[in-house]
């Protein structure tokens, strides 16, 4: 086999171009939108106020939080939560459309502040898929959202749901990207202050299809879907609450 040299001044080249590659990627990461904390409209803030209000008050031991999937627990998934979550001093912190950078900028401003709750629930990033093409930086944003909580409450356990499946057929691109982001997410489960549940699959038919008894919009769940949900994360969350 024929060998190749490479010169003094090849491999400089090399080394240069590794580097520049690098610092690329770097200026990527700071580039990423899911991990720049961001507000929105005025009707979205005065949400957000009324959940800063709820903190203020404290007694909260479960806390959700997310986007509408989570939101509608108040409407869709109502009569669920007020058997399931009621009585575990819940709190609902889900705005609809909201992606990891809006609930990273809510958390910074004060809907932690006078709450420690012993569990948080989380479940963000869908809304991130159509703006943002990496799914790398998506799970970057999750990431933040699970750091940010921790520099609020550092003894709250976060129990870090995966994204759910979205879209009617298991081949359907959006399914491998959701895939991607759960297996970086998987690893941040230490054992102690995270723990990392993909539900997922419990929403799915046998050949991996989404139906519209569950989620009549590929996306959103229907009452069905919500008791899927708790049942699903019960024994963790009943788990996590005693320790």
């Amino acid at each position: 086999m024929r060998m190749v040299r490479i010169t003094k001044q090849g491999f400089l080249a090399l080394a240069l171009l590794a580097l520049a590659a690098g610092v690329g990627l770097a200026q990527d990461k700071k580039d990423n939108s899911a991990v720049k904390p961001v507000p929105k409209d005025e009707n979205w803030k005065k949400r957000h106020e009324g959940f800063v209000e709820i903190a203020k008050k404290g007694n909260v031991d479960v806390l959700f939080i997310g986007d509408s999937i989570t939101d509608a627990w108040r409407s869709t998934g109502k009569k669920v939560w007020d058997k399931e979550y009621e009585p575990l001093k819940a709190a609902n912190f889900g705005i609809g459309g909201d992606q990891t950078q809006h609930v990273l900028w809510r958390l910074q401003n004060g809907e932690m502040d006078g709450i420690k709750p012993k569990v948080a629930v989380v479940m963000i990033g869908t809304n991130n898929l159509g703006g943002n093409p990496s799914n790398e930086f998506i799970a970057d944003g999750i990431k933040a959202v699970v750091e940010e909580i921790h520099k609020k409450s550092p003894e709250t356990k976060v129990l870090l749901l995966g994204v759910f499946p979205r879209s009617p057929k298991a081949e359907d691109n959006v399914r491998d990207r959701i895939k991607e982001i759960n297996k970086t997410l998987a690893k941040l489960d230490d054992g102690k202050g995270v723990k990392y549940l993909d539900i997922g699959e419990k929403f799915l038919g046998k050949d991996g299809e989404l139906t519209k008894d569950i989620m009549p919009d590929f996306l959103h769940l229907t009452p069905k879907g919500y008791e899927i949900w708790a049942e699903s994360i019960r024994p963790s969350l009943e788990g996590m609450l005693k320790k």
